[in-house]
């Protein structure tokens, strides 16, 4: 068994390993890198020949996760996608409609470069091609053993983090015995609106582990969602809107299920809601045939006869004549829009008619990676561009991280500690590296061996067992020949790093 680690290390996006074993090769994901990974890394190219995949193991939907599936496809890819039955369907609509957004991004670069003169370029994939992408797709339920080929199985669990998202267990058979490798994907939030929350996991030689959040504790939810409906409430009351940047899939169904009771009990006066996201509009009808995956909540509304996923005064806007009705609206609207990043889609309409207006709001319910317009918006740009177009940013700024569908520190940890047995190793991908830094050191504190990935690691068991025999000199040594030179700059860090390294030998 041995595991490169490509996109997702030493970054966020872009999940993408390499499991290798009994001859074959498996993907573990094969998401977009985003923001400043895509700027720095590049979503054109595979560091591997996609023809020598034999399978993706696809945790779930989201677009950092799946979306280079199709250029997977284009580039040669013939296996099987391995997924939960949810994750298929959504990436049914998810998959063609960012083919959907390569074909308009690249239309709209090429006539700019026609006027100049410069060779016109492709999109990395079109929607036809995601659409022939999906007959690769092969749907599991949760908690069915799935036998890939003789010695290899895998098992789906509930992540909580979006429909049909997973924890993936992975059973080998090796000389010396069974070697279980977990794979966590994303995380869930906990009392996550319609979601369960993430499954506990008996145990594992070694762990995968998504550290979005690793240096951060969430608000809880329930004050969360009423500041939400406050925000709004103020934000009506001065003549304003409220703009909610939020993912398509799986955070706009949360937010819409959230504000659902306070519509009801009348908390809201002449507030007219939108979802303006025709792929929103489309995996809502997903979500209301998964109900099975429901949380007991959700599903006693339905047996109610009560539809969580709506209610009066919402409109979910379709056709692009509609949406720009609803940019013409000078106040009391509440506009949920695609994409949560603010990197593609509706949602710059709504920012570049809205974020000027002091009047207004604009409330960030998801994860911004570094270099996206909505991280820019979010850390304080006074401006920011939008269409070409310098657009102040006056409106009120909120960030309500409670909502997230990652867990947070807290959440990352009892997950790790929902383990009987402690684990050889954690492998930590999916994260900022300071973030991931701070995670690490926690975890060893508690007596894990954790590694931070990065782009182009190799591991296979060895890698941990290899230090495990270091005696107490071995380590400082070593961890003082990891420095190029010693100077002021650094001495503090090193002490640091050694005053760890004797508390670790202690235990």
């Amino acid at each position: 068994m041995e595991i490169e680690f490509y996109g997702a290390a030493g970054c966020v996006t872009g999940s993408c390993h390499i499991l290798k074993y009994g001859g074959k090769k498996i993907l573990l994901d094969c998401g977009l890198y985003q923001g400043k990974d895509e700027k720095e890394r590049g979503n054109d190219f595979f560091a591997f020949n996609p023809k020598e995949i034999d399978y993706v193991i696809l945790s779930h939907a989201h677009i950092d996760h799946s979306g280079r599936i199709p250029l997977l496809y284009k580039m040669g890819f013939k296996g099987e996608v391995i997924c939960t039955e949810a994750t298929m369907d959504l990436c049914s609509a998810m998959l063609r409609d960012s083919g959907f957004i390569q074909e308009m991004e690249v239309e709209w670069k090429n006539r700019k470069k026609m006027r100049q003169g410069l060779e016109l370029i492709e999109p990395l994939y079109t929607a036809k091609i995601a659409e022939l992408s999906m007959y690769l797709f092969r749907g599991y339920k949760y908690d069915k053993f799935i036998e890939l080929f003789p010695g290899f199985k895998i098992r789906f669990k509930d992540s909580g983090h979006l429909l049909g998202s997973a924890i993936v267990e992975i059973f080998m058979v090796e000389k010396d015995g069974e070697v279980k490798v977990v794979y966590s994907g994303d995380l869930g939030n906990v009392n996550v609106p319609i979601l369960k929350d993430p499954a506990t996991i008996d145990y594992a030689d070694y762990i995968i582990m998504e550290t979005t959040y690793g240096n951060r504790y969430h608000g809880n939810i329930t004050n969360q969602l009423e500041k939400l409906a406050t925000i709004i409430k103020t934000t009506i009351a001065r003549g304003g809107n409220v703009i909610i940047p939020s993912f398509a899939v799986g955070r706009t169904q949360e937010v819409i299920y959230s504000l659902n009771k306070y519509v009801e009990s009348n908390f809201f006066k002449n507030v007219k809601f939108f979802v303006d996201s025709p792929l929103a509009n489309e995996t809502t009808k997903i979500f209301e045939k998964h109900t099975e995956e429901y949380d007991e909540e959700a599903k006693k509304l339905i047996r109610k006869g009560d539809d969580p996923l709506s209610f009066r005064g919402l409109t979910f806007v379709n056709s692009v004549e509609e949406s720009v009705q609803v940019n013409k609206i000078p106040k009391g609207a509440v506009v949920i829009s695609a994409s949560g990043m603010c990197e593609a889609g509706r949602i710059r309409h709504h920012l570049k008619h809205n974020l000027w207006r002091k009047e207004c709001s604009i409330v960030f319910v998801g994860y911004q990676a570094e270099g996206t317009l909505g991280y820019k918006i979010l850390n304080g740009e006074k401006k920011v561009k939008i269409f070409g177009e310098e657009i102040a940013v006056n409106a009120e700024i909120h960030r309500l991280d409670g909502l997230s569908g990652h867990a947070d520190r807290q959440g990352l940890f009892n997950w790790i500690e929902g383990f009987k047995n402690k684990p050889k190793g954690i492998l930590l991908v999916h994260g900022e590296s300071e973030t991931q830094k701070s995670f690490k050191v926690a975890l060893e504190s508690k007596g894990y061996d954790a590694r931070i990935m990065q782009q182009g690691d190799v591991f296979n068991g060895n890698n941990f067992i290899k230090e495990d025999k270091e005696t107490f000199k071995d380590k400082v040594i070593r961890k003082i020949d990891s420095y190029e030179k010693l100077d002021e700059g650094n001495i503090d860090e090193l002490i640091e790093d050694i005053r760890n390294i004797i508390k670790m030998n202690k235990k």
